[in-house]
């Protein structure tokens, strides 16, 4: 997909077509984290307004077309695909490589870096593993989840690979919505097993709070614009 509409004059009547080109290229730039949400929403009530080209040109020109900045990360990263989850691979070293709880409770959430491994144990406790913003060390990892008399919650994004090996014994150990996720290229391959003993590890793909509010704000400016 171009970033720009075709070539023509700044004059020239902008199509519903080019608005929406216009406005997945934001979308995209957004999700690479190339605007913050204040911007973006600036920008996509501009460009569903905008009746012609010069209006449109302008909102985009400053941002590189799909994978030509990450090509440059690439010849400083050899192997690594293209793709938005490059900017959070190869993010070493791990800021947390386990966690334990005991008649309490732990989290991991936010802008965290994980290892190539990553251990859970709770007893009678609960604990939370969120993946949705974290940075990883390396593109291929294993988190080890261990729940006895308690449980372990793990979130993920919608287009992670992730694949579960766990297993419970008078529990549950799985993932909600697998058969409806689509993997991004460049993900990183994340493998959860482990096994729970009366109690449970679920495993939650979802959007963060962010990116809920942007789908939400973009549906109303829709709705408005008719």
């Amino acid at each position: 997909m171009t970033s720009e509409p075709p070539e023509s004059r700044p004059d020239t009547r902008a199509s519903d077509a080019e608005r929406e080109q216009i406005a997945e290229r934001l979308r995209e730039a957004v999700a690479e984290g190339r605007l913050d949400m204040e911007e973006f929403e600036e920008r996509l009530d501009t460009a569903y307004k905008a009746r012609t080209h010069g209006e449109l040109v302008p909102l985009v020109r400053d941002l590189p077309a799909p994978g030509t900045a990450t090509d440059v990360a690439l010849a400083a990263r050899p192997g690594a695909a293209p793709g938005v989850w490059d900017d959070r691979i190869g993010r070493g070293p791990a800021t947390s490589k386990g966690a334990f709880a005991f008649w309490g409770g732990f989290g991991r959430k936010g802008r965290w870096t994980v290892g190539r491994s990553f251990t859970a144990a709770v007893f009678q406790a609960g604990g939370e593993i969120d993946l949705r913003e974290a940075r990883f060390a390396e593109r291929d990892v294993v988190i080890r989840c261990f729940a006895i008399m308690g449980g372990v919650h793990v979130t993920v994004p919608p287009d992670m690979d992730v694949e579960v090996r766990g297993f419970g014994l008078m529990g549950g150990f799985g993932e909600e919505g697998r058969e409806e996720a689509v993997v991004a290229p460049g993900s990183p391959r994340v493998v959860i097993t482990g096994f729970a003993l009366m109690g449970g590890v679920g495993v939650e793909r979802k959007v963060t709070k962010a990116e809920r509010e942007r789908r939400r704000l973009e549906k109303k400016r829709r709705k408005e614009l008719g």
